[in-house]
């Protein structure tokens, strides 16, 4: 068993269950006073760790939780005003509290992207619980890009899959498949 791998605060000690009926909750960042607060007005999709560099993480976590609800049911409910893109030129604009760096959502502004109308949300900055679990790791071996030891990579996916994690360097599959029929469709080479 390689336990003593630590991935996340929210898996390490195990993967919770989705609650039948959960319709959402609230996020906030860390911030001890006037924190950020964001609602999410549905239960999210696709929950997974994320090995990315561009992903927030938890202080000491190798990966980070992220998971996808439609735009239409996020809404920034306190102190938005502290909100701020954190790189304007990525894919995903993520959205983070200025003052304590926690990221509260990301969202696709491209039309064209195959995830467009999805935003990116970490689910354990709720204290609600209910959430959809996480489903796979993904970008695993982005993990070095990070400073994890390449040498460990064996554990870490080990332990992934002790947790039901199922370890990728790209997305899950069924995601994946969903990128590349978006791009088939906008190509015409796949009719509806």
């Amino acid at each position: 068993m390689s336990d003593a791998v630590k991935i996340h605060p929210a898996v390490d000690n195990g993967v919770a269950p989705e609650q039948p009926g959960f319709e959402g909750g609230t996020l906030s960042c860390h911030c001890a006073t006037d924190p950020v607060t964001v609602e999410i007005g549905a239960q999210v999709a696709y929950n997974h760790v994320c090995g990315c560099t561009k992903c927030w993480k938890p202080d000491g976590s190798l990966f980070s939780q992220v998971a996808v609800v439609g735009r239409d049911k996020v809404r920034v409910t306190a102190n938005g005003e502290k909100l701020k893109v954190v790189d304007p030129s990525a894919t995903i604009q993520r959205h983070a509290c200025e003052v304590c760096g926690v990221h509260l959502y990301g969202r696709i502004e491209n039309d064209q992207h195959a995830f467009y109308g999805f935003d990116f949300v970490h689910t354990e900055l709720s204290p609600q619980t209910g959430w959809a679990p996480p489903e796979f790791a993904a970008f695993v071996s982005s993990i070095i890009e990070s400073g994890a030891r390449p040498e460990n990579m064996g554990a870490v996916r080990a332990r992934l899959n002790e947790l039901g994690l199922p370890p990728y360097d790209v997305l899950s599959p069924p995601l994946m498949d969903a990128i590349s029929t978006h791009v088939a469709r906008q190509k015409g080479v796949l009719k509806d």
